[in-house]
């Protein structure tokens, strides 16, 4: 949640009050280390065949060094382990090209999450 809190409520100015919600109590959540250090978040809510990975956060100083891919990848494989085909994600619009370089595809219109412009993407696992 440090790490959320940083990147979410702190960078973004998203309120605590959306960041956090009833889907934190029952989803898996992964923790990237640096160093034995927390750097980097995911979670992943699965139903109805469908891996929804959210809450993908890295801090500053790790951003752009795969770990972020790899928060992605380990999620995709996550749900595919529990029994999902699809995986699931709402992008924020500046990071689209990071999901497409990672399979994803965008799907229907933006829409405004938390006031930042966001697309549902999905790929097939």
């Amino acid at each position: 949640m440090d790490i959320r809190r940083t990147v979410f409520i702190d960078e973004q100015s998203v309120p605590e009050t959306i960041e956090r919600d009833m889907f934190d109590a029952t989803a898996l959540h992964l923790v990237a280390l640096a160093d034995g250090r927390p750097v980097g978040t995911a979670r992943i809510v699965i139903g109805g065949g469908i891996g929804k990975i959210g809450r993908v956060a890295v801090l500053k100083p790790y951003r752009g060094t795969g770990l972020g891919r790899a928060l992605i990848r380990l999620a995709m494989e996550e749900s595919r382990l529990a029994g999902a085909h699809t995986a699931k994600l709402g992008a924020q619009t500046h990071a689209l090209g990071f999901y497409e370089a990672l399979g994803f595809t965008a799907q229907g219109d933006e829409y405004l999450d938390a006031g930042i412009p966001h697309r549902d993407m999905t790929c097939p696992l």
